[in-house]
């Protein structure tokens, strides 16, 4: 069929369903939902037989919906209507939530109910669980009422609140007020609930230091307590912890509620400035120390396998984290160990370079410069440890150099439901670095690499997997696939042919250094960047303060509306 996406960005659900569904064969282009001409015209040119919307902030225009079947992706169970659905979830302590896909009509999210799936509720962030969890039931929830829909034979169920199996009920929008921290009641699990549930936006508003701040990314300090409720107790690795009733949090980024401010969310102590320099700081240099202090990086071994985890609030990595990731690389390899794994974060593996750090910068294109050499220092680093082999273990998605990343390791796994974008050029036709023309060839053929970053599209797992990109993908929930990963590590540590797999990992390095240097590879790279950063076409400075501040949409770029670029009868 052809599917139409009127969505308002292409975000990882509508991408996911994006991959799913070309997987199935439907033929999807997609919108922009900009505005009600926008819309019509997109319909128009595309002639869909479908129109699905899986994120959208508005009505579809009735002269759609009167026309034409559309379905809308609700992140709540049969009955639920409203915005913040899944904050509300959250903020009740729900044990189990779900995703409805219903037909518009000229009531919000009151339409006949197409499919519907519903799943358990993990403590977790409002973005993790709608990155996992809700994502995994939207996919069985769309493609469910597809079938239907093309079954022909289906009638979907009107809304009917008498029927007992509809527990969902309409709701207001959740405002500040509703998600309002009192420092002198509420105990960790609830200070931590309530920014949970507004994790990626909107946060949620505070005082700090006679400064108003939105707060996000809060984790609990289980070593930290303060002498008073609602105090300031130290910084770590860029976060603050805050005492509450009965211990502590960390808070890892804020953005600042201020017109002088940037209007993006940063570092805790970063965004707090000179306030938070006074503040004792937990180094974590020691056993003890990093106990207590806010981890982002963190090592464990489990006999001659060592695991490297590093989970970055959305997967963007600055020159400070780049670098301290090398650190921890180096040190660990130096472990007693036979197999090195790379496991990233559960949200995200990587995202590549910091845009969000990179437009606080006094001068943007020297962080941006200073960025891509710090990630460049951390690729080289893996693709030069000849002494152990490597494992990328993808528990998330992953972006741009973040991708590439991945691919400096020996071999490359990823969860099934894993999405990866292995291009620059949408971030105002960046070239890239982290040594992809050396990585990428290594895998796929000239003309599977040239699609893979010229076409700027998602590709999934079970994608990659098939074009060589990655070694195998497995398992849609993350316990069972780092047991797998694991198996897999020790397999390979205690496998006879380790020290012939490791000669042959240094011959190849040394052969491939001998037909071209890698610092040739990066520094043709580099000039490429040097150009993007510093030259006459400001297409990447103008891209990236367009993604850091959000700024909405003015049109639906081509490489998407497959529909507008379709050149109609009459002008052939």
């Amino acid at each position: 069929m052809k599917i139409l996406f009127l969505t308002h960005s292409f975000n990882s659900l509508a991408q996911r369903l994006y991959v799913e569904l070309t997987r199935l064969g439907h033929e999807i282009s997609i919108e922009f939902d900009i505005n009600d001409a926008v819309t019509t015209e997109a319909v128009e040119l595309f002639r869909p037989d479908l129109i699905l919307a899986p994120f959208l902030k508005r009505a579809i225009p009735a002269h759609i919906w009167r026309h034409h079947v559309c379905l809308i992706v609700h992140p709540g169970i049969v009955g639920d209507r409203g915005p913040s659905a899944l904050d509300w979830a959250i903020m009740r302590g729900l044990p189990e939530w779900g995703v409805t896909v219903l037909q518009a009509t000229g009531e919000m999210d009151a339409g006949d109910i197409w499919a519907a799936e519903t799943f358990p509720m993990r403590f977790a962030t409002k973005s993790s669980l709608y990155r996992h969890e809700v994502t995994q039931a939207a996919v069985r929830a769309v493609c469910s009422a597809i079938e239907r829909y093309q079954s022909g034979q289906f009638r979907p169920m009107p809304l009917d609140y008498s029927r007992p199996e509809v527990q969902g009920r309409p709701h207001a929008l959740m405002r500040q007020t509703d998600r309002a921290i009192d420092w002198l009641r509420d105990d960790t699990q609830t200070v931590i609930k309530k920014i949970h549930a507004a994790d990626g936006f909107p946060g949620v508003l505070d005082t700090l230091c006679g400064q108003q701040f939105l707060l996000f990314d809060a984790h609990q300090a289980p070593h930290l307590q303060g002498n008073r409720p609602g105090e300031l107790i130290t910084r770590s690795q860029g976060a603050i912890c805050r005492a509450t009733t009965d211990g502590a949090v960390w808070i890892g980024h804020l953005k600042a509620k201020s017109e002088q401010a940037p209007p993006y969310k940063l570092p805790a102590t970063q965004a707090l400035g000179e306030s938070a320099t006074r503040l004792p700081e937990i180094s974590p240099a020691s056993r003890e120390a990093a106990a207590q202090s806010f981890r982002d990086i963190w090592f464990e071994q489990h006999n001659q396998v060592g695991f490297l985890h590093f989970s970055f609030y959305n997967g963007a990595m600055d020159s400070e984290q780049c670098e301290r990731l090398r650190q921890a690389l180096l040190t660990a390899a130096q472990q007693d160990i036979l197999v090195l794994v790379l496991m990233g974060g559960t949200d995200f593996w990587s995202n590549g370079i910091h845009l969000n750090q990179i437009e606080s910068a006094a001068s943007p294109a020297d962080e941006s410069w200073r960025n891509i050499n710090t990630m460049n220092d951390l690729v080289q680093a893996i693709i030069t440890r000849t002494d152990v082999l490597t494992i990328a273990a993808l528990q998330g998605n992953s972006g741009a150099g973040g991708v590439f990343l991945s691919l400096a390791a020996d071999y490359i796994y990823a969860r099934k439901s894993v999405i990866l974008n292995p291009h620059y050029k949408s971030m105002g036709n960046l070239y890239g670095s982290e040594y992809w023309t050396y990585l990428l060839p290594k895998r796929v053929t000239p003309q599977q690499a040239a699609a893979l970053t010229g076409n700027r599209l998602p590709i999934s797992a079970d994608e990659a997997r098939t074009i060589g990109l990655i070694d195998d993908c497995f398992d849609l929930a993350h316990q069972p696939f780092r047991n797998r990963i694991t198996q897999i590590a020790r397999t390979l540590a205690n496998s006879p042919d380790y020290a012939s797999l490791l000669q042959r990992k240094q011959a190849q390095r040394q052969q491939d250094e001998n037909r071209k240097p890698l610092a040739a590879y990066r520094a043709e790279e580099l000039a490429r960047m040097q150009l993007n950063f510093y030259g006459f076409d400001p297409s990447y400075h103008v891209a990236r303060y367009h993604f850091v501040h959000k700024l909405p949409h003015a049109w639906t770029p081509l490489y998407l509306a497959k529909h507008r670029r379709i050149v109609p009868k009459c002008l052939e």
